[in-house]
């Protein structure tokens, strides 16, 4: 990483870098260097409104992706492993955006810590799962994918605080919620190892959450608005789906995101446990 590079321009170059392995790699390499110091500065390269992505997988609506049944077999295990690894390689697209898009708002240090953090962590995420896909005979781009994942991004672009309104605390809350279950399938069908990594990334979505809140907060206070009905507002106008039910509870108040926040937006609200 060159010492006279700023940090959103080395931030864009892996935006625009399709290999999603070569991506993780270099989102790496990124966040070494932003922890020792050797950019000269935050820098105001823009970044692309779409990052590039390989020619396979094939992206389909959200409906059009097939579901397959997690088993013994390794055709439900590889579908489940490669949904995940799509969603960690749009998660470091995410972060990384994050940490390059909004440099003229005169943010602190810590949000660029917090957010590379962030990518650093969602890039080892999907290495580690391609590495479970080699395990069982697969790899990234063998099977359809949804596109609906920078859906959210692109429509917040222009507003930090929406931005932090859904990715982190709609997206990435969703994870918290989902995957228990599947560490739960996995385990249950005889895969201790693909379990584990998803344990190692629920562990870490903990974290990536309270990111989240912790800088929605902080927006929030800078502009004197109310987070809770504020969160609401950004909500109902920027993600076009439902809140689903049962929630995880506990990892959500983990991450310092009480149920005042989702529980009135919720699908159904007898699935909420009120917030303490």
């Amino acid at each position: 990483m060159s010492h006279q590079s700023t940090l959103s321009s080395a931030i864009v170059i892996a935006l625009e870098t399709a290999n999603p392995h070569e991506k993780a790699l270099a989102t790496r390499d990124i966040v070494a260097a932003w922890r020792a110091n050797q950019f000269s500065e935050l820098g105001r390269t823009p970044p692309p409104d779409r990052p590039a992505r390989p020619a396979k997988p094939t992206l389909l609506p959200p409906r059009g992706v097939p579901r397959r049944r997690i088993t013994a077999g390794s055709a439900g295990r590889i579908a489940l492993l490669h949904a995940i690894a799509h969603i960690e390689l749009n998660a470091i697209d995410l972060a990384l955006d994050m940490a390059c898009r909004f440099v003229g708002q005169n943010l602190p240090k810590d949000f660029y810590n917090d957010w590379l953090g962030v990518a650093d962590d969602e890039s080892r995420h999907f290495l580690m799962l391609s590495d479970r896909l080699a395990h069982l005979g697969a790899a990234y781009g063998d099977l359809p994918a949804h596109d609906g994942l920078w859906q959210a991004a692109d429509a917040t672009k222009h507003d930090l605080l929406a931005r932090l309104a859904i990715a982190p605390l709609v997206l990435e809350a969703r994870g918290l919620d989902v995957t228990p279950a599947m560490i739960e399938k996995l385990t249950n069908v005889g895969d201790p190892d693909s379990a584990a990594a998803l344990n190692i990334i629920m562990t870490d979505e903990v974290g990536h959450v309270a990111v989240g809140k912790r800088w929605f907060d902080y927006v929030c206070g800078l502009d004197r608005l109310d987070p809770v009905s504020s969160w609401h507002r950004l909500v109902t106008q920027y993600f076009h789906g439902d809140l689903k039910p049962p929630f995880n509870i506990a990892a959500r108040r983990a991450a310092k995101f009480s149920s005042a926040f989702y529980g009135p937006l919720a699908e159904r609200d007898d699935l909420v446990a009120p917030a303490r």
